[in-house]
Order: C-alpha cells, then sequence, then structure tokens
C-alpha cells in the first residue's frame, strides 16, 4: 500500500511537471489577454471558468480517448502539431495586424457595452482560447506519452497511471484559472501605453510559438518518412 502511494504521489508530480512548461498557464495568460480586455472581473470570471473547464476535458478525453480518435481519423502528433502550429500563427499574425487606432476609435463607453462582452468572446473560448492556445499539441503529445507508460501495465498500475494524471490535469487547471483570472492586475500597474507594447510583444510571440510548433511537427513528419 506504501509503496503504491509512493508510486501515486511520484507520478502526480511527473505529471505536473511534464505539462507545466507545455501548457505555461502563466505565459499563456499574458498572450491571451487581449481577448479579456474589456471584460469585468466578474464576467472574466465566468469566461475564465469556462476554458478551465474546457481545458480539463480536453486533457481528460486525450488522456482516456486520444489515440483512438486519431487512428479513426488516420491522424498523427505531427500532423496536429503541423495543423495546431499554423492555427496559432494565424492568431498571432491577426493579432500584429490589428490597428491600435482603429481598435480605440471601435471601442464603446463601458457603460453601453457592459452586457455585450461576453457574448463578443463566447465563440472564441474554446477555439482558439483553450485549444489551441491553453492546451494544444504540445499537451496532447505529452499526455500521450505520459498514458502511454502505464498502457501496458496490470489494471492496479494502470488505474495509479490514470488518477495520478487526472490529479496532475486538475492542478494545471487550477493554476490556469488563477493565472488567467487575475493576469489584469498586474497588466494594469504597467499602463495602457505599456501594455499595448506588451500586447504587441506577444502578438510576435504567438506567432513565433505557432511556427516552432509547426516547425517541430514537419521534422518529425521529415524523420518518419525516412524511417519509412
Amino acid at each position: 500500500m506504501t509503496s503504491q502511494l509512493n508510486a501515486f504521489i511520484h507520478l502526480v508530480f511527473v505529471g505536473f511537471v511534464a505539462l507545466f512548461p507545455v501548457v505555461n498557464p502563466l505565459g499563456t495568460a499574458f498572450i491571451i489577454s487581449p481577448y479579456f480586455s474589456d471584460l469585468t472581473r466578474k464576467e472574466r470570471i465566468t469566461v475564465v471558468k469556462k476554458i478551465t473547464v474546457y481545458s480539463f476535458i480536453i486533457c481528460a478525453v486525450t488522456l482516456f480517448i486520444g489515440h483512438w480518435i486519431l487512428e479513426l481519423f488516420g491522424l498523427s502528433i505531427p500532423i496536429i502539431q503541423l495543423a495546431g502550429g499554423i492555427m496559432i500563427c494565424k492568431i498571432g499574425w491577426a493579432f500584429l495586424s490589428v490597428d491600435s487606432n482603429e481598435t480605440a476609435a471601435e471601442s464603446k463607453p463601458a457603460t453601453e457595452v457592459e452586457l455585450d462582452h461576453i457574448p463578443s468572446i463566447a465563440n472564441k473560448l474554446f477555439y482558439p482560447i483553450t485549444f489551441p492556445m491553453t492546451t494544444g499539441a504540445g499537451t496532447i503529445a505529452v499526455l500521450f506519452t505520459l498514458s502511454a507508460d502505464g498502457a501496458n501495465s496490470d489494471t492496479s498500475q494502470y488505474l495509479i497511471n490514470v488518477g495520478a494524471l487526472l490529479v496532475s490535469i486538475i492542478g494545471i487547471c487550477i493554476l490556469i484559472f488563477i493565472f488567467y483570472v487575475n493576469t489584469n492586475r498586474l497588466i494594469s500597474y504597467i499602463g495602457s501605453h505599456n501594455e499595448k507594447i506588451i500586447n504587441s510583444l506577444m502578438a510576435f510571440l504567438i506567432f513565433c510559438v505557432g511556427l516552432q510548433i509547426a516547425v517541430g511537427g514537419i521534422v518529425h513528419l521529415v524523420k518518419l518518412s525516412f524511417k519509412i
């Protein structure tokens, strides 16, 4: 019993450490902050709750039936990386192309649009905010790797492995909620002018991250081609 508990704790730690850099809740919170710029504190909490739930669902589905889904559609991890990278590049380019003067001209008084904030962002909560920006190809690849370690084990070991990974996923989702809800406080200390600079830098980083993921997918596809 003690050995199983130690194994469980070890797997929770390994899962959390492996997922944290690919999800990167703090860095991603800054990247997606432009989507939340018009939301009140209450609206932000409501929206982030949905993003957190979506993130957990994506991770849980990947953990349990992700392999079957990819096999059903004949997809591979490199293809997911390439497609996800292209989508993230598109998002970054869209942010880079936004004219700040045009955005300011289109802004409305808070009292006039207070009730329209959530509907305006509702169709973006799953795509692109949750997938692929929060939980994307990197998260899926890590979960596939970690779940594969216990796939061929006996039932008890498999349950320990899956249970530990679920705890790790929950821990990451808690961090997503905390960072996403509170990022605006840090940005407010920076100031509006510096916020525009940071948003521009983050847009560039979004594009670079997407390009990096896409290139990684291409590299893996080339390696697979040479193996064949």
